[in-house]
């Protein structure tokens, strides 16, 4: 077998990766075919993340609209498990990054994963308008309650009786979809899942911020994955913030709650080895 020649590895080598995001050559960059030079102190990081991930450009108030959710889901206080771990991350002795990368980490599907959870649910829903079921919302709520239990992502919250941030975030989406900028599908298609909610329980299980990012996001056409992935974005700025808080205030090995607020032990209460008939210098064949 003959060794391939400079060039056949070159054009392997180059091959290797393929990107359309960025091209970098000495002394140029080019983000989806436009010089770096000509975005800064031009777009806004939101519009600089459309272009990132979309490839273009986007409207005005397209942009005014991610950068709304954004903005809506930067943080929520020291409770929330992720900013917590941030916070007792730095007093274990992390710098910045690692306090950073521990907290991101659990944003899954349980921490962090609603929105792109509810987002799957109104893409269903859509689909099976689409389809022409009958009662798609219905349809679609009862099969997603059968897939993955009864709580729906993005409504109710454990603290909040009524979100502050969801209602301003819907009258945003309101005002873009009379302007042209989206198509308000999605937004009458939370409002319903709400009102089915409320049948079924008996009473308001109002949308929560989970539940009126993923009416923006797929308002915007984004994938389910990428809302969670923009979720991330979002949250990992109050993560920075209480990260970088707790490095100011100092402290060392702060766990969940104070040594002064017990734990509760559910295991045996104290016991011997030799009352069991047990030696504690025998071992086990």
């Amino acid at each position: 077998m003959s060794a391939k020649s400079a060039d056949q590895l070159l054009t392997e080598a180059t091959a290797w990766w393929s990107t359309a995001l960025i091209d970098i050559r000495p002394g140029e960059i080019g983000v989806g075919g436009y010089p770096i030079q000509d975005l800064i102190g031009k777009l806004t990081f939101p519009e600089m993340i459309w272009l990132m991930l979309r490839g273009e450009l986007p409207l005005p108030e397209r942009a005014k609209l991610l950068e709304a959710a954004l903005v809506a889901a930067v943080d929520h206080g020291p409770q929330a498990p992720s900013i917590a771990i941030s916070r007792m991350a730095v007093t274990c002795g992390l710098p910045i990054n690692g306090a950073m990368a521990c907290a991101i980490n659990v944003l899954d599907d349980v921490h962090g994963g609603a929105g792109q959870q509810c987002m799957e649910l109104y893409q269903s829903i859509a689909k099976a308008q689409d389809e022409g079921a009958a009662e798609p919302v219905e349809s679609m709520l009862d099969r997603f309650i059968a897939q993955r239990g009864k709580i729906i992502p993005g409504f109710g919250h454990r603290f909040h009786p009524v979100d502050p941030r969801a209602g301003k975030l819907l009258r945003l989406v309101q005002t873009a979809s009379s302007k042209g900028a989206v198509s308000g599908r999605f937004a009458k298609i939370g409002a319903s899942v709400e009102r089915s909610l409320e049948r079924r329980k008996g009473g308001l299980i109002p949308m929560n911020i989970d539940g009126a990012t993923a009416v923006i996001y797929c308002e915007l056409g984004f994938a389910p994955e990428l809302g969670r992935g923009l979720f991330i974005l979002s949250r990992s700025v109050g993560i920075l913030a209480h990260a970088w808080e707790q490095t100011l205030q100092g402290g060392r090995i702060k766990g969940p709650m104070p040594p002064a607020i017990p734990y509760r032990y559910t295991g045996p209460k104290t016991r011997s080895p030799e009352l069991e008939g047990v030696s504690p210098h025998e071992s086990s064949p």
